[in-house]
């Protein structure tokens, strides 16, 4: 479910510390903003990090997602799944790890279609030596990582 009206996004935020849980969310959301902020559709559209715009955001799965346009964000509304980044989010290399780590929104790459946020550059470049095998075990320890 996607919430745009402002009045339910602002009563989410203010009620999303109550609906805190021992396990981390399933969204990376420093500051209930999902990506630090950042517009998720920019990376696949402009090649680049954007800053979003609060003038253009929805709320999806606990977090809100900000937008540098709002051709962006309805985007993002038609297919969030396909724009969101993987796990969540969190840092691809820590995931392989079975670690669940915060993302840098600077520090990403786009593989077969889907969006990897890493914690830094000198993390991205030990996860671009083998992003595949990384991806892999990304992928063997996602979500559960976020139980441990």
């Amino acid at each position: 479910m996607i919430l745009r009206h402002p009045l339910a996004l602002l009563a989410l935020v203010l009620l999303l510390p109550l609906a805190a849980r021992a396990d981390e969310p399933m969204i990376y959301a420093s500051n209930g903003q999902a990506i630090q902020g950042y517009d998720t559709v920019a990376y696949f559209t402009d090649g680049k990090a954007v800053k979003g715009d609060r003038r253009y955001s929805v709320m999806w799965k606990g977090a809100i997602w900000l937008f540098a346009s709002a051709q962006n964000r309805e985007l993002f509304e038609a297919n969030p799944r396909g724009y969101a980044p993987r796990y969540g989010g969190y840092c691809a290399y820590g995931m392989a790890r079975g670690r669940v780590v915060g993302s840098t929104p600077e520090t990403w790459a786009i593989r077969d279609g889907r969006l990897y946020l890493v914690n830094g550059s000198a993390i991205a470049a030990r996860w671009q030596k083998d992003a595949e095998a990384e991806i892999a075990l990304a992928n063997a320890n996602w979500p559960a990582a976020l139980a441990r």
